[in-house]
């Protein structure tokens, strides 16, 4: 009864965001969040710095999948400062490996890539799920459950990535192709979900010339796709089922990312199969190569315990960790760097 009214009230935490977000997000008004003076340039006009949506969903996206991973971890057994090791390197390396990755695959300085950091978090994690086994071990701790941790990193992968998609519709980044370019067929399919941006300064606009197209909706399918294989593997996990909760997030995501590059119109590197795909690809026959390493072979069977993972949420130095997070994903992904603004401040006089 606990685990289906958990599944419930997630579900509903996650799409309600969703079918707002995707009627919403797309219009000019939900791009920037606010804009705060920097220096006083003359007569009064001070020149801006702005603070994206981007950076508030995907700071949101972050923070939530976390939580929901020390949750998972917690109710299989994992004490929270294994759990916090695990999860402080792997978002200590993928968060701005989001920006190196971007710039290495498509030369530029100034983006972010969700599937190039989960490409370098996919091959990571197993080997910092060791490490922390083996810090667990010199602590007295028992050895861990690898391959249910690994689960429930998974699937608090799929709920961040997909709840994610929420900054890319707001910025209007990884948008899909103009209805226009798509076979009839194709076109005929997509017509009725179609993505209409509108805004000069949404990248869709500035990079490709598409705002006021209809598009192919590539963000919101990723949204309500990787949503449901979050919920997914989360009901697997509850029942034991660890292992088929690991491969549904990691494939269904993974095989996702390959089909759904073929629909995207913004720049993914000079390659018609694109760098992403690659490592989209690699990462399928990597993960199973590990789940038969003796290590994850023989930590197969848990029972989680979900009314003990949730109590984390009343811990006040784990509500702390995850204001941290989210306050400093923000600062380093909200801070527009490609759009700049004016602000000019002036007195009511009839209210003086």
């Amino acid at each position: 009864m606990h685990a289906t009214l958990f599944i419930l009230c997630l579900a509903c935490l996650m799409l309600i965001p969703a079918i707002w977000g995707v009627r919403n997000l797309p219009s000019e008004k939900f791009q920037m969040l606010a804009a705060l003076p920097l220096r006083m340039e003359k007569d009064g006009v001070w020149t801006g710095l702005n603070l994206t949506w981007y950076g508030f969903f995907t700071a949101t996206a972050y923070t939530f999948g976390t939580a929901l991973g020390l949750i998972l971890l917690e109710s299989a057994g994992i004490p929270l400062f294994l759990s916090a090791f695990a999860a402080c390197i792997l978002l200590g390396i993928c968060i701005p490996a989001s920006r190196w990755i971007a710039g290495w695959v498509e030369g530029k300085a100034h983006t972010f890539t969700v599937g190039g950091a989960s490409f370098l978090g996919i091959l990571l994690t197993p080997w910092v799920l060791l490490l922390t086994d083996t810090l667990g071990q010199r602590f007295g701790h028992a050895p861990l459950p690898l391959i249910p941790a690994w689960a429930a990193l998974a699937i608090a992968y799929a709920s961040g990535e997909g709840m994610g998609r929420l900054a890319c519709l707001s910025f209007g980044c990884c948008y899909g192709k103009p209805l226009s370019a798509l076979s009839p067929s194709l076109a005929r399919f997509f017509r009725p979900m179609a993505l209409v941006f509108t805004g000069k300064t949404k990248k869709i606009s500035y990079a490709s010339g598409l705002d006021g197209q209809p598009v192919a909706p590539v963000q919101a399918l990723t949204l309500f796709l990787y949503t449901f294989l979050c919920l997914g593997g989360l009901a697997l996990f509850l029942i034991d089922q660890a292992a088929m909760a690991l491969v549904l997030c990691l494939g269904g995501t993974q095989i996702w990312r390959v089909i759904s590059e073929f629909l995207r119109a913004d720049h993914r590197g000079e390659r018609r199969f694109s760098a992403y795909q690659t490592m989209a690809l690699l990462t399928l026959p990597y993960a199973l190569a590990c789940l038969f390493l003796p290590p994850f072979s023989q930590s197969l069977f848990f029972t989680p315990d979900l009314k003990t993972g949730l109590a984390l949420l009343g811990r006040a130095q784990v509500l702390a960790g995850l204001f941290f997070l989210w306050a400093f994903t923000f600062f380093y992904t909200g801070r527009s760097t490609v759009t700049g603004s004016t602000i000019c401040f002036f007195v009511h006089q009839d209210r003086v």
